[in-house]
């Protein structure tokens, strides 16, 4: 059901008659080409297919909207909130969506430019599109969910950025440490291993023997699966590492560093 105007005039920000009118046309038409619509509420906004090419939605609080389908091709979204928004199938290309918050939305089948995401805040979303996010963002993002404990979580960021980039040692290294920080410490030992290999190729020996050291470790002396890390015992400390892996991946560094 439509809000009365009345209700949009409490709820909404103040904005222009104009804007005001833009946001009215929008609910009742889901059609709003280029509308003017900054800083707008639209939480729980009822959305789905909208018409929303070049919208002008900065700021625009969008939580928990449904736009599933929705046209938002170079809509400008920077600093909008699209917490736990629905935008499965929406078309984002040549979307703005420099400071905007996705967390916990849901990008399945969502069209995004390559490295769109690069510059939001998208932790918890479901479906991102191969492609959004850099390979930085990938294993940032992972470095991110370890130092929280989330190991799981911090894994499949490492695993996707692997797919992005299979020759970045770094990454290697930190999913093992994941992993192992599960208690799953054969592939963990494969993952250092590996790691160990990449770092051999570019050069940095004393690395590359430290994690075949820690493999054998591990391969000699499995434990049960049963959750208990092994960072601190054989890497001198998961957070500490992980606090370490993190920059690495912004900067320009040959592959057998990176």
């Amino acid at each position: 059901m439509l809000r009365p105007l009345a209700t949009l005039l409490l709820l909404a920000t103040p904005i222009a008659a104009a804007e005001l009118q833009d946001l009215q046309q929008l609910l009742e038409d889901k059609s709003c080409q280029g509308c003017e619509l900054n800083n707008a509420d639209l939480v729980h906004a009822e959305l789905s297919g909208a018409q929303l090419q070049q919208a002008q939605l900065q700021g625009a609080n969008l939580s928990r909207a449904t736009l599933r389908g929705a046209d938002l091709r170079n809509a400008d979204l920077r600093q909008a909130v699209l917490l736990g928004a629905d935008l499965s199938r929406a078309d984002l290309r040549g979307a703005q969506l420099s400071g905007s918050d996705l967390r916990q939305s849901d990008l399945t089948g969502a069209k995004l430019d390559p490295g769109a995401l690069s510059t939001s805040h998208w932790q918890g979303a479901q479906g991102v599109p191969t492609g959004a996010n850099s390979y930085a963002d990938l294993h940032n993002s992972g470095v991110e969910e370890a130092l929280k404990g989330r190991h799981p979580e911090a894994e499949q960021r490492f695993s996707a950025a692997i797919g992005r980039r299979p020759q970045a040692a770094i990454s290697w290294l930190a999913r093992g440490i994941s992993r192992g920080e599960q208690g799953r410490e054969l592939e963990a030992a494969a993952d250092l291993q590996q790691a160990g290999r990449l770092y051999r190729q570019g050069g940095n020996d004393d690395l590359a023997d430290q994690l075949d050291k820690a493999a054998q470790q591990l391969r000699d002396n499995p434990k049960k699966p049963n959750g208990n890390g092994w960072g601190s015992a054989i890497l001198g400390g998961a957070a500490g590492l992980f606090k370490q892996l993190a920059p690495y991946a912004l900067k320009l560094m040959g592959p057998g560093l990176l």
